[in-house]
């Protein structure tokens, strides 16, 4: 079961369902929580874990033989994203600008644009008893999140079994790294705040997985702030309200300090067990 957690704006608290909804299901079986929220990952500040793996993560972009190039110009044409341009007598790549498509490479008559691998990030590999946690990070100054993201979900594909419950912290918003953070998920949690910006987020989330053909449900979090705008709008849309996590100063004190919440507030237990019966009902086995 691949269940990514994902919401339309930042900050709605991806990271505290993702953490906590990990822990606690570890406590049962074994789990795989990743962070793909490469760009800025934080799921590490919360889980308590031994490296067992790091590696370094490349993404394919070319390079230019000079003395071989005929200056046809097909590189630039077939290139739809302007990182092989063509200056006079010299062809100029951008690796932060590439796809890694092969287009330019493969087309090239001459074969002048070999494809070398670049460094863009790091992958680590944490463990502690039945919980794997996977973060994979982007280099300073690299562009593209979504090579680091598809690279990471074939790690977890390697080294996992498919009945191996995986839980993806997804980055923010409706763009193209939460596109391939969630479009191979089985289910997708919504989470969001009852606050107009939460509610105008959640719908451009919510048209996003509808796009995608995806099932998914929404949780509330802060629940007990602003108004009922967005349980209405669950309602009105037949949109599945997995849980409402509490508006309380305690839930954020833990937060702060880098704890898990539900080990100290049932109520936050509470509100994981109704997510786990949902999603339960989806699988043949339910989830443990």
């Amino acid at each position: 079961m691949k269940i990514a957690i994902a919401s339309g704006k930042g900050g709605t608290g991806k990271t505290t369902l993702s953490t906590n909804l990990a822990s606690y299901l570890a406590e049962k079986g074994e789990v795989v929580l990743t962070d793909l929220d490469v760009e800025e990952p934080n799921s590490g500040l919360f889980i308590k874990a031994d490296l067992v793996h790091e590696e370094d993560k490349f993404k394919m972009v070319p390079e230019w033989i000079e003395d071989k190039c005929t200056l046809c110009g097909i590189c630039q044409e077939v290139c739809n994203f302007h990182a092989v341009i063509q200056l006079g007598k010299m062809i100029m790549v951008f690796p932060e600008l590439c796809h890694g498509c092969y287009a330019c490479s493969e087309l090239c008559p001459e074969s002048t644009l070999p494809m070398i691998p670049k460094k863009m990030g790091k992958l680590r590999h944490f463990k502690n008893h039945n919980l794997h946690f996977i973060e994979s990070r982007l280099d300073i100054g690299e562009e593209q999140a979504v090579p680091l993201i598809k690279q990471t979900q074939d790690y977890i594909d390697e080294h996992f079994t498919d009945d191996v419950i995986r839980i993806y912290d997804s980055p923010p918003g409706t763009s193209c790294p939460v596109i391939e953070a969630t479009k191979d998920a089985d289910f997708v949690i919504l989470i969001t705040e009852p606050t107009p910006f939460g509610l105008h987020d959640l719908k451009l989330a919510v048209d996003t997985m509808k796009e995608l053909g995806k099932n998914f449900g929404v949780v509330v979090n802060r629940y007990g702030i602003g108004n009922d705008d967005v349980i209405n709008y669950c309602n009105e849309e037949n949109i599945p309200l997995l849980a409402k996590i509490p508006n309380d100063r305690q839930i954020a004190e833990l937060y702060s300090n880098g704890k898990l919440i539900y080990r100290e507030i049932p109520e936050m237990q509470q509100e994981l067990d109704k997510i786990i019966a949902y999603i339960g009902t989806l699988t043949k086995g339910g989830l443990s």
